[in-house]
């Protein structure tokens, strides 16, 4: 009869507190003894702790061990501490099941006392649940109930129209050099729209979200085909998604691109520091504009701090030669180096293939962590494949 309520990791030393989940387990074969158990029950230091006992019965002995486990397995107790823990150590051990145990086999066995830790995810989500309602979010300070905001206003759109051609449209049908040579005949002054990259990286510490960018981007794109690129990633987007909004940087280019098809999609590239703020090896950088490329950027912007073009040529003929396969369809993303001067505005651009390399999505995981050992500041796009 397995007695709840004792923590076996502290000599068995009984806990004391206040429950705050219980929820107990049933079946056949099984019965149960409780006291006055239930959700907010306080365990006082001054009696007798035990919560319930289980009682167990099979035709064998291996039978009722297992209905016991299952039984074990199924309590929620939270709040205090329990020995439900060491109770399966002791019921799966094989010289219980054999029948085997005698007067030592505590003390003969100490891998009992060898306890899994409890993850107890429910209890954790609702007191964080608990806590920024009642306290705020730490990373917004204070509270202004009195403020009023303006409404948004978002661009209306016939979603059932067919998407109106623009740059990248014609860029698909031109080829890169064709399109190179177009664009040098143009007359007129083309834009690009920074508000999705460097407006709000400006403006709001590049804290807009990427469900409030998708509520105006498509109905953006398919008002203003005229507009030369849209700059939607790079810069301090890549690692702000994954430090404080929690989002992926890479779903984000991906659904931009699902929403915006017909304009060109720009990215700021910063050279060997790539979208970190450091120097990268050169088979990082060259794997990361890959998997960029791949994943629906045409127009790498890449600069360097100092304006030094030596720090930049890598970065250049990356672009250039990663993302160049002659033998890939007519649908993958065509890219373009452009550099940007610092001290004048004078920009070379240069359009390496007719088609960029397809390649599969990388994804974001936060399970990783950056060796504790190392003493240089993780990038933060390492943890793309």
């Amino acid at each position: 009869m397995p007695r709840y309520h004792r923590r076996s990791e502290n000599n068995f030393t009984p806990d004391y507190g206040t429950v705050i989940a219980y929820r107990n387990a049933g079946g056949f074969g099984i019965r149960l003894d409780e006291g006055s158990a239930y959700s907010g029950v306080k365990i006082s230091p001054f009696f007798d702790s035990m919560l319930v006992k289980v009682t167990a019965s099979g035709r064998t002995l291996s039978g009722a061990a297992g209905r016991l486990h299952r039984t074990l397995k199924e309590f929620r107790i939270r709040g205090v501490k329990t020995n439900i823990r060491f109770l399966e150590n002791v019921i799966t051990h094989d010289t219980f099941r054999k029948g085997n145990c005698t007067v030592g086999f505590i003390d003969q066995h100490p891998e009992l006392f060898k306890l899994s830790p409890i993850r107890d995810r429910a209890t954790k989500t609702l007191m964080y649940l608990a806590d920024v309602t009642v306290n705020g979010h730490v990373d917004v300070k204070g509270k202004h109930d009195g403020r009023k905001f303006r409404v948004p206003h978002v661009p209306s759109f016939d979603p059932l129209a067919p998407v109106p051609e623009g740059t990248r449209n014609k860029l698909l049908t031109l080829g890169r050099e064709d399109f190179s040579q177009w664009l040098r005949n143009e007359k007129p002054v083309y834009f690009t729209d920074t508000t999705y990259r460097d407006a709000h990286q400006s403006l709001l510490a590049t804290r807009v979200r990427t469900k409030d960018i998708l509520a105006v981007a498509e109905g953006y794109a398919r008002n203003n085909p005229q507009l030369f690129s849209m700059e939607v990633w790079g810069g301090a987007t890549f690692d702000v998604a994954m430090r404080f909004l929690h989002e992926c940087p890479w779903r984000r280019l991906q659904l931009m691109r699902e929403a915006m098809p017909n304009v060109l999609l720009q990215m700021l590239f910063r050279g060997s520091n790539a979208v970190g703020y450091s120097a990268y090896p050169e088979n990082l950088i060259a794997k990361f504009i890959e998997k960029a490329a791949g994943n629906g950027i045409d127009i790498f912007r890449i600069f360097d701090s100092l304006n030094d073009i030596d720090a930049m040529t890598p970065s250049i003929g990356f672009v250039r030669n990663n993302t160049t396969s002659w033998h890939r369809p007519p649908s993958a993303t065509p890219a373009i180096s452009c550099i940007k001067t610092i001290r004048n505005t004078r920009s070379i651009i240069t359009f390496p293939s007719p088609n960029a390399s397809k390649t599969p999505a990388p994804t974001c995981s936060a399970s990783r962590t950056w060796p504790a050992s190392s003493s240089r500041r993780p990038p933060p796009f390492w943890l793309a494949p």
